[in-house]
């Protein structure tokens, strides 16, 4: 705002001059700003060719590599072997199986077999509790009884239809 007069912020003797000298107190102080260096350093960090490179890491891949290279290589060299070749495959084992625990198994076998042969001989020589004469006999005199208190004589409807079917 130029075309305002100047007003010093304390009482002075001569304005001009006083504007004079905070203009270029004010003029040092913009150089001082523009120049001046932040405390906090915010550049990004140095970065090292060895880092970036990591020559250890194409090493070991160039060595696994290699290595898969070459286990190609022999597969590919079985198979052609294979072709040429009549292709038979050595899978015969000539060993026997052989476990540590077939003694003990057929033992323990052997002494239930037996055990079930004695519990079944008990079984059939033991004489029966039940009497199946007895209970045929109170069976049918059940029946008379029945037949004797019914309303109806039982097989009613089947003789009716013995008797329907002859005449």
């Amino acid at each position: 705002m130029q075309h305002q007069a100047y007003q010093p912020l304390l009482p002075v003797g001569n304005k001009y001059l006083q504007q004079k000298w905070d203009k270029a107190s004010y003029d040092l102080h913009r150089r001082k700003v523009n120049s001046a260096k932040p405390a906090i350093n915010t550049t990004p960090p140095r970065t090292f060719g060895h880092l970036a490179l990591k020559l250890k890491k194409q090493k070991l891949e160039e060595e696994w590599a290699m290595k898969i290279q070459r286990e190609n290589n022999m597969l590919r060299e079985k198979i052609s072997h294979i072709m040429k070749t009549t292709g038979a495959v050595d899978n015969r084992n000539v060993y026997s199986v052989k476990s540590l625990g077939t003694e003990k198994r057929q033992l323990e076998f052997l002494r239930i077999t037996k055990d079930n042969e004695m519990i079944l001989r008990r079984l059939t020589q033991c004489k029966s509790e039940y009497d199946r004469r007895s209970w045929h006999e109170d069976w049918l005199k059940t029946l008379k009884v029945m037949d004797s208190i019914a309303r109806y004589p039982r097989g009613g409807a089947n003789q009716q239809k013995v008797n329907h079917v002859e005449n």
